[in-house]
């Protein structure tokens, strides 16, 4: 059963959570502030976490943890505006919730990262920790990637694209289908996130490697790591 850790220090919107989370069957671990997040963390499937709270910003909680960890992170906050959302998909987190939001909501969006993330994994279980391609090596456990050698400084949704595509050499993925599969909302208002993310990425290729560019465009249809390599 999936464990949840709910970090809130407001009683009321905490107890919200547990009842509309136990009641999906998941199984709610709780803590208040930071410090009892981190002494927990170690043992959970996802993480709904308050960016305000009593012993710091649930941001730079986010930022500590992905260095070490690719735990599901979804954030919750009163923070509304364009700019706080778009910090909080760049620091790592799947989802991003406002308040005042509805528990159901909330459950709703729990139950598809967890799925998303468990389509990930099975994919890597499928392929092993590294991609089935020349010069390039994917270590999902530490999200770390080399390419000829050269390690590359991925954000964690650069190296999620990278390990999507280079599973398999030649599959065209649609930007629909990139989406579900790296980002939690398809339907969210980062239409061009892809190919921003497509293009960061390539940068990063083509600076550890500039004879080479293995992402390929097809136009009209999405992207494919380039099976010819």
């Amino acid at each position: 059963m999936p464990r949840i850790l709910v970090v809130e220090d407001e009683p009321t919107i905490a107890d919200a959570i547990d009842y509309a989370l136990s009641t999906e069957g998941l199984t709610v671990v709780r803590a208040g502030t930071l410090q009892m997040a981190r002494s927990l963390v170690s043992d959970i499937d996802l993480m709904v976490l308050d960016v305000g709270l009593p012993d710091g910003s649930g941001f730079d909680f986010c930022r500590e943890l992905r260095a070490t960890s690719s735990i599901p992170v979804i954030f919750l906050t009163s923070r509304a505006s364009e700019i706080d959302r778009v910090v909080g998909l760049e620091l790592g987190a799947d989802d991003y919730v406002v308040k005042p939001f509805s528990p159901r909501e909330l459950s709703a969006r729990v139950r598809a990262v967890l799925r998303r993330a468990n389509k990930l994994a099975q994919a890597h279980t499928r392929t092993g920790t590294q991609a089935q391609t020349v010069g390039l090596v994917l270590d999902d456990d530490r999200r770390a990637a080399t390419w000829f050698g050269v390690a590359l400084d991925l954000t964690r949704y650069e190296f999620r694209l990278l390990s999507v595509l280079a599973i398999r050499p030649g599959m065209i993925f649609p930007r629909a289908r990139l989406l579900d599969l790296v980002w939690e909302k398809p339907e969210g208002p980062f239409d061009r996130t892809v190919d921003t993310h497509i293009k960061t990425l390539r940068a990063k290729l083509h600076a550890a490697h500039a004879d080479l560019d293995p992402i390929r465009t097809m136009r009209g249809e999405g992207y494919a790591w380039d099976d010819r390599i």
